[in-house]
């Protein structure tokens, strides 16, 4: 049985842990031992350091990845709205079903964490959350919606066949 100093102990060094693995470029890797990657396929085990946070840096890997980026879910009319705003204009973007994800109720709650709205659609160009279908529609509508696009970082810029094609869009459940 651990004593309290112990245990203090032991918390210290899994933190200290943590924080070396941070700033080494390493601790995504530790994370995505709770997050299991097939094709398109992710889903999420209890493995890892917790489901919060793997549901977390799953996020911040698709945004950060990819230009345009739609968490939606399949009945919603607002997340077809904001699709059909980017089919309208051509863009290619990467879309997430929630309601078809296995933890898309986990990745909805890391969502309104992230962006301090839980509803969907959740658009995010170029990392940054634009909010939601109406709010999509509105920048198209005032000419705001493309220069937004056209600022996205060589990083999003999808150079393989990963991505998806002009007008269309990619589900990853």
């Amino acid at each position: 049985m651990f004593h309290l100093g112990q245990q203090v102990d032991s918390m210290l060094f899994a933190f200290s842990l943590l924080m070396m693995l941070a700033r080494g470029g390493l601790l995504s890797r530790f994370v995505w031992n709770g997050c299991r990657r097939m094709g398109n396929f992710t889903s999420f085990s209890s493995s890892g350091l917790s489901s919060t946070a793997a549901c977390g840096q799953f996020l911040q890997e698709v945004v950060s990845h990819n230009c345009i980026v739609i968490f939606s879910k399949t009945t919603c009319p607002y997340c077809k709205m904001a699709k059909n705003v980017f089919n309208e204009i051509g863009a290619t973007y990467k879309v997430i079903e929630l309601d078809e994800h296995n933890d898309g109720r986990r990745l909805q709650e890391a969502l309104a964490q992230m962006t301090g709205a839980r509803t969907v659609p959740r658009v995010f160009i170029n990392g940054n959350c634009i909010g939601g279908g109406s709010d999509t529609k509105e920048l198209h509508q005032k000419g705001k919606l493309l220069p937004l696009i056209e600022q996205c970082a060589p990083c999003c810029v999808k150079t393989n066949s990963e991505g998806s094609g002009s007008g269309q869009f990619e589900s990853t459940k």
